[in-house]
């Protein structure tokens, strides 16, 4: 803790390291020094280096607060740019570290190295002696290693350096997986008055939440005090990580496992699913992650049901909602293996790229009338531009229509262009604007390549290339921050509104729009952590359906905004609550339903969004609820602990009661009672949803 200072003033008794006889030229030069010999490089390096960190270094007050003497240990370099590095710092109070590091941000650039005549790095290890302005004066020996560039290969292998791991991840531009219990830790933060955050674009990178609210941190004061490689693997670290001088990579071993029971069907559930996930960084701007999972499962019987009418037409195939494609497994169970990954390239300050198979998240909200991570993963690239007021995000994708092959046999695939920009207007108001297009690859009419455009409007295209040629809808949405505790949010979805229809107030079923608002209260009733948020959402007949069949807004037959579909209207009312590890939720929604009355969908009410507009029920009078009209009430309670706070690994208990009332009882829908216990043990890297 007594740092850097005093190791520095007398610590550079320098060694140059000669490698094959050839020694570096110069060591790395302030201003001062330019002008020195070789002979006096070294002293003058020193002194200006000590009166560069002095002058930067301010003591933390816990040191005369505390009445410290001790000591620090550091190890820094000069890179091939002449930029000061940290590289690991060692000190018994974590304001010392800081204290540090912010005296190494201010240090000037050099003039960098040299090893036969080309620019190198420097590499110091030095002990400092606590408090560092005390002790400035003081002599101290200090061993310092000189790395330069090696001209040899042969001893490459031995020469590569492992460091300490400083958990990179918690900085980088990785995504912070979807899950709406971690995301709401630092919700609160990210939506001061002030703050210039863009909360809709999600997920976020670690990168953005950091300035808020500082993951490592936080973590690290959840941390268990454990000596074993097994107790620090299980309750607080990595199962693998490794960093190098300019890389660094984790890997763990996940799960999700739950036993469980569906008490009104009488059998017992299950989920077992094993994952690897890799992650790491190589140099400052390449960032890449990759999860492989294999399931197999058997859950309540409505979601069974679900997944087996998800699944392709005609076959036994299932689609897991949420998650993917899969198969029976032992009679009444599934399995359904899945895969993502991607790979993120910060091309400059304001830029960020990234390629992968994911899933994205547009809204404040529990759900999104624009885009949501209900569907499962599919392929996307996506580019984050970040200026001034400003976050504007693209998004091109492929999803895919499970019912229709191509030639080869493969899933036909169409594609999806979205724009959103987000506009911090004051302090407060926040303001998106929304658009996406479909579009399918016809046979005589090839890939368009209009759609690829960052920034024009969708709409344009459409019409431009003819009215049949893609599908495209528009959004608006907002966020209020009435204080630092309360704020609201909302959503308007535009997918077809003839102006005209709506002016006569005939209810047009072209007029097919969804809107959301919500309100969200942090530390409620000033009580730390205690989060309640309210939320209405409804969307109209025949909204993100289409004419053309192949262009409705699904993916893998799953909706890709709210799980409902359409023809609905909901309330959601949540609570949270954390303390420490131990978490909390409750959740209570309140949903009115139209379904079509025959399987084929013909008539038409506007629910299915498979469904034919050309067999719509009617043009006017079209309500919200027509149909096969079912209200649904869900409750979820959930209490858990977070049993490693570095990989979200938790054991939890999970007790969800659902009531589904319809008009009509049908092969496809009729009333149902389902009260589902679940205790499971997982890594909460994405949602699940079972409020269907």
């Amino acid at each position: 803790m007594k740092n850097i200072l005093s190791v520095l003033f007398g610590l550079f008794t320098i060694v140059t390291v000669a490698q094959n006889g050839i020694l570096i030229k110069s060591y790395p030069r302030f201003e001062a020094c330019k002008e020195v010999s070789v002979a006096e490089e070294q002293s003058c390096f020193r002194k200006a280096f000590q009166q560069a960190l002095y002058a930067n270094y301010e003591e933390p007050d816990i040191i005369s607060e505390e009445e410290y003497e001790g000591s620090a240990s550091l190890i820094f370099e000069v890179d091939k740019e002449g930029i000061f590095q940290i590289i690991y710092i060692e000190a018994d109070f974590d304001e010392v570290k800081q204290a540090l590091q912010e005296a190494f941000d201010k240090m000037p650039k050099l003039e960098p190295a040299t090893y036969d005549g080309k620019p190198t790095y420097f590499q110091f290890r030095t002990p400092l002696r606590i408090p560092l302005r005390s002790n400035y004066q003081k002599e101290t020996k200090t061993e310092t290693i000189i790395q330069p560039q090696r001209k040899s290969f042969q001893d490459e292998y031995q020469q590569i350096i492992n460091l300490p791991y400083q958990n990179k991840q918690a900085s980088s531009a990785l995504n912070i997986p979807l899950s709406h219990e971690f995301y709401n830790r630092f919700d609160s933060e990210m939506n001061l008055i002030g703050t210039n955050a863009h909360t809709s674009s999600k997920p976020f990178k670690y990168s953005e939440v950091k300035p808020y609210y500082d993951i490592a941190e936080e973590n690290e004061k959840l941390f268990y005090d454990k000596k074993s490689w097994f107790g620090r693997k299980f309750f607080n670290e990595n199962t693998a990580r490794i960093q190098g001088e300019d890389y660094w990579f984790t890997f763990d071993i996940a799960a999700d496992l739950q036993i469980g029971r569906d008490a009104e069907e009488n059998f017992t559930t299950y989920n077992n699913t094993r994952a690897g996930i890799i992650q790491g960084g190589l140099g400052e701007k390449l960032n890449f992650y990759s999860v492989i999972y294999e399931s197999q499962g058997k859950f309540a019987g409505y979601y069974n049901d679900l997944a087996r009418s998800l699944g392709r037409e005609g076959t036994n195939s299932v689609l897991v909602p949420g998650r993917g494609i899969g198969e029976s497994f032992r009679g009444s169970g599934f399995d359904y293996p899945v895969v993502e990954g991607y790979l993120n390239y910060e091309a400059t300050n304001f830029l960020d790229l990234q390629f992968g198979t994911g899933k994205n998240f547009i809204g404040d909200g529990y759900r999104s009338l624009f885009l949501s991570d209900n569907a499962s993963p599919n392929a996307y690239f996506k580019m984050n531009t970040t200026f001034w007021k400003f976050k504007y995000t693209s998004i091109w994708s492929a999803p895919r229509n499970l019912n229709t092959l191509t030639e080869g046999g493969a899933y036909t695939t169409k594609y999806m262009a979205t724009h959103y920009l987000s506009y911090n207007v004051t302090e407060r108001l926040n303001i998106g604007l929304f658009e996406t297009a479909l579009f399918e690859s016809e046979p005589n009419r090839g890939f368009d390549w209009n759609f690829l455009n960052p920034v024009i409007f969708y709409n344009m295209v459409e019409y431009a290339t003819g009215t049949r040629s893609g599908k495209s809808m528009i959004g608006l949405s907002y966020k209020y921050k009435w204080s630092n505790k309360f704020n609201t949010y909302g959503q308007v979805l535009i997918d077809e509104l003839s102006v005209e229809d709506v002016t006569a107030m005939n209810k047009s079923w072209k007029n097919k729009f969804g809107l959301q608002l919500g309100f969200k209260y942090f530390d409620a009733f000033k009580v730390k952590n205690l989060y309640f948020q309210m939320e209405y959402n409804q969307v109209r007949p025949y909204t993100y359906s289409h004419n053309t069949l192949s262009l409705h807004y699904t993916h893998n037959n799953q909706s890709m905004a709210h799980l409902w579909g359409a023809n609905f209207r909901e309330i959601i009312l949540i609570a949270r609550y954390k303390k420490d590890r131990f978490y909390g939720h409750a959740k209570f929604i309140l949903g009115e339903r139209g379904f079509e009355p025959s399987a084929d969908s013909n008539p038409f009410y506007g629910s299915d969004l498979f469904g034919d507009e050309r067999d719509r029920v009617g043009d006017t009078e079209i309500e919200i609820g027509q149909g096969n009209k079912a209200n649904s009430y869900y409750g979820e309670l959930e209490v858990g602990y977070i049993v490693n706070p570095t990989t979200n690994l938790k054991v939890y208990l999970n007790l969800i009661q659902r009531k589904f009332d319809i008009a009509e009882n049908n092969s496809r829908n009729f009333d149902r009672n389902t009260s589902w216990l679940n205790l499971g043990f997982r890594t909460d890297i994405f949602n699940w949803y079972y409020d269907y």
